[in-house]
């Protein structure tokens, strides 16, 4: 993928999440998307989940989940893990060391992950996530 995908990403983190730590947005006909900033990455780098929530026997579960790993010096983002807990799906595209350092990628899963987060982000864009009709909730 090129570097214009990770600055795609990265405009549309920052455009979801904007100033805040949490929001759940909502736009009639879909299921809600949560986006938090869940912390920093060992390199100090911003950690964005973004996530569908559904609900089974009155568990949540991750419709999908995913984490970006959100480099600011370039406005870029590139994905870092996927969970899907109806599949019983948790792929990282990262392994790490003992001290929480990338030791080694996972290129095949960073290109699948990279392409399957380029039609998520234009999927909730034209549901209507990223524009006016989506009702923002703060939640952090």
């Amino acid at each position: 993928m090129t570097t214009e995908t990770y600055q795609h990403f990265a405009t549309g983190l920052n455009q979801l999440l904007g100033n805040d730590r949490a929001v759940r947005l909502t736009v009639s006909g879909y299921m809600p998307l949560s986006v938090e900033d869940i912390g920093k990455s060992p390199e100090g780098n911003r950690l964005i989940s973004i996530c569908h929530y559904g609900e089974q026997n009155g568990d949540l579960m991750r419709d999908p989940d995913m984490v970006f790993e959100v480099y600011a010096a370039i406005n870029a983002a590139e994905p870092l893990s996927y969970r899907n807990d109806y599949m019983g799906i948790m792929q990282e595209v990262y392994i790490y060391n003992d001290a929480g350092k990338k030791a080694y990628l996972r290129s095949y899963l960073k290109h699948d992950l990279t392409a399957f987060a380029n039609t998520w982000f234009e999927t909730i864009n034209d549901q209507g996530f990223l524009g006016p009709q989506a009702v923002r909730d703060r939640l952090a």
